[in-house]
């Protein structure tokens, strides 16, 4: 039943379109023959008409505009530049679009305010790149929450939890991994939290993730080992965050800091 109708409703537009196409037709042929009606009626005109200049001799009729100011008084009418209406960005723009017009002596407007255009874009690309470079190297530097700077994709430790828990950290064995894979910035990392460890242990420093080195420096008593460990976090800030690598000969310098101060700390 519904397959009918549809068939109907099919039929019905077919033959619709029929029609209108008939229409369509007829109306085209009409137009043809009053087309070729009026080319044939031109090709009779004699030469004489053909050549002969019509003078219009009719009266001119002079017209005349009133009130053109005030019907003519919307915002779509206005073609002159009005700093007045335009808001601060656009003045701006205005002003800056001058600026580089007379600095580079360019004769059109358009032209200077492609130019400002073009350094606009520059200028906040730029903005958006050092914006992204300040916002990753504060997050690669937070000290002891991100490992994932130089070299670090080789070793994948988790530094937190072995700040939290130093006493039960065998950092041999860590800095012996380190060696081996060459990653001496963070062979360096390892040492600094054992000094730290072993300062704890001999009752020097109270331990606390959240403390600085400055915090550490100034609970040390002994001078020499005051100026010691001062050195060591010297090292440890250049050499962690300094985010660049070092190589075998600067990475032994700085391990023998190290182990003579811990050497010290153990007799």
């Amino acid at each position: 039943m519904l397959k009918t109708s549809i068939q109907r409703v099919l039929l019905i537009l077919l033959d619709l379109v029929n029609r209108l196409l008939y229409i369509h037709i007829i109306l085209f042929t009409l137009l043809s023959w009053t087309a070729s009606s009026q080319t044939i009626e031109t090709t009779l005109v004699s030469p004489a008409m053909q050549d002969s200049i019509y003078v219009d001799t009719a009266p001119i009729i002079k017209r005349e505009f009133q009130n053109l100011t005030e019907r003519y008084t919307g915002e779509e009418f206005t073609y002159e530049y009005s700093s007045e209406n335009s808001g601060w960005w656009t003045r701006f723009k205005r002003w800056l679009s001058d600026f580089f017009k007379n600095l580079f002596d360019i004769n059109s407007d358009t032209k200077a305010t492609d130019v400002t255009d073009v350094i606009l874009k520059i200028f906040f690309v730029v903005i958006f790149l050092l914006v992204v470079y300040f916002i990753v190297k504060a997050i690669i530097n937070k000290e002891g929450r991100w490992v994932f700077g130089k070299s670090s994709d080789k070793t994948i430790i988790p530094i937190t939890d072995i700040e939290n828990n130093i006493y039960d950290t065998n950092f041999k064995v860590l800095i012996a991994n380190a060696e081996k894979e060459n990653n001496y910035r963070l062979a360096i990392r390892y040492y600094y939290l054992w000094l730290l460890k072993t300062l704890s242990q001999e009752d020097l420093i109270a331990y606390d993730v959240e403390k600085t080195n400055s915090d550490y420096y100034r609970e040390i008593k002994n001078k020499h080992t005051q100026k010691e460990f001062s050195y060591a976090s010297y090292l440890y800030n250049h050499i962690w965050y300094g985010e660049f690598d070092i190589d075998e000969a600067q990475f032994i310098k700085a391990k023998n800091t190290y182990t003579q101060l811990l050497r010290t700390l153990w007799r």
